[in-house]
């Protein structure tokens, strides 16, 4: 979950994307496609292969826009939230629940 600095452009889907995430499970899926579908990105998920059938699904996930990058977009509070609050590093990596713009004020 973590945010990483390398933009990667791969085919996701039969389609061009830039990744956002690799190897996640549907919960944190869910969440982004919900978050960038709502900043009006078109999203794509593609199901990995699973090792074994006793194996969690996991999904890779990206965006048609091929000059978007995750870490400018949160650092420069670019995307926002369903509430209207601008999309922190805490908010993105589902750490907390709302925006808080001062990242100090966020206790673990």
């Amino acid at each position: 979950m973590v945010l990483k600095a390398k933009h990667v452009v791969e085919e996701i889907g039969g389609q061009r994307c830039t990744v956002v995430e690799k190897g996640i499970d549907k919960q944190r899926c869910d969440f982004l496609k919900e978050l960038l579908s709502f900043n009006q990105f078109e999203v794509v998920i593609e199901e990995v292969a699973k090792a074994d059938e006793t194996a969690a699904q996991l999904y890779n996930l990206g965006v048609t826009d091929l000059v978007f990058n995750p870490v400018i977009a949160v650092y420069e509070l670019a995307l926002k939230n369903p509430a209207g609050e601008a999309v922190t590093a805490s908010y993105w990596n589902q750490e907390t629940k709302s925006s808080v713009k001062e990242y100090w004020l966020n206790a673990k």
